[in-house]
This record gives C-alpha cells, structure tokens and sequence, in this order.
C-alpha cells in the first residue's frame, strides 16, 4: 500500500482533492468523450489529441522542417513523424523534399487538412461560446486567469517533479 501523500506544506487537502478529481473528470468524463468525438471524429479518420496539435501547427505555417515541427510540439522527432506518418495517410498532410537540401523533408496540410481543421475549429469556437456564455464577463475572465495560471503551474510543477529523486 501506497504511503498518504503529504498535501499540508502546500495547500489545503480539501482543495488538492478537489482540484485532483476536477482533473480527472476533464480527462475522463462522458462529456469529454463525447465533446472529443465532435471535435476529432470517430472510426478510422478519428483523429487523436497529438494528431490534432500537429495539425494545428500545420496550418499556421506554408511549410515546416520536420525538426522545428518535433520543437515546436515539445516531442522527440520519431513522435512527430508518427504524428505526420497518420496525418498523410489520412491526406490531411503532404511530405516534400526540400529544393534546398533534398535530405530535408518539408510537411504542410493539405487543403483537405485546412478544411478539415477549419471544420474542427468551428465546432471549437461554438462549444466554447456556450460555455462562456453560461457566465458573467467577471466570471469568464477570471476562468481563463485560472486556466493560464494553471498552465503555467503545471510546467513549473512537473518540472519540479523531474528534479526530485524518485522512490522505489
């Protein structure tokens, strides 16, 4: 059996629970389930989050260097490639050698990429109008604070985390 983990030095135990099952019901709900499949699809052109963030970078550039592509999503370049070897396949991304240096392979969407990336952003931006629209201004600026905040929280925590030694 696991030994309790000690929450006194930093916050209030209640609230640590609190925010621990909030965590998990955004990471596992029917909602989120539900909400992922109108997002990203279902089946076999279902697309997975980390497709999605690949995408996502895809369209904001003409062309990315599968390297600065690994970067910019914080993974190792065997990940991205995986991540553009689904998207291909998938015709939602094209691989291109680069007239530069032909060792360099250049990805970019598709115009089936953009349009299909368009078509998730639209249902994005309506579930997220709704929600908001269940709150005062007041209330969903200081929702978004939070949310920044805890953003940022999380890399200074789990990097925190990497530099402690581990048990067992």
């Amino acid at each position: 059996m696991a030994p309790p983990v000690n929450t006194t030095d930093s916050a209030d135990p209640i609230v640590v629970e609190r925010i621990g099952l909030a965590w998990r019901q955004l990471r596992r709900g029917t909602a989120i389930n539900v909400l992922r499949d109108q997002l990203f699809g279902t089946g076999v052109d279902a697309l997975d989050p980390g497709q999605m963030d690949t995408l996502d970078l895809l369209v904001k550039r003409e062309q990315w260097r599968m390297s600065d592509l690994a970067e910019a999503l914080h993974v190792e370049p065997s990940t991205a490639t995986r991540a553009i070897r689904r998207l291909v396949q998938s015709g939602l991304a094209e691989r291109i050698p680069s007239e530069q240096d032909r060792r360099v392979v250049l990805v970019n969407a598709t115009d089936s990429g953009r349009e299909r990336y368009e078509a998730i952003m639209n249902v994005r931006l309506k579930f997220f109008g709704d929600l908001i629209d269940q709150w005062t201004p007041d209330e969903a600026d200081a929702i978004a604070r939070a949310l920044e905040k805890l953003v940022a929280g999380i890399d200074v925590a789990v990097t925190k985390l990497q530099d402690e030694p581990t048990s067992g």
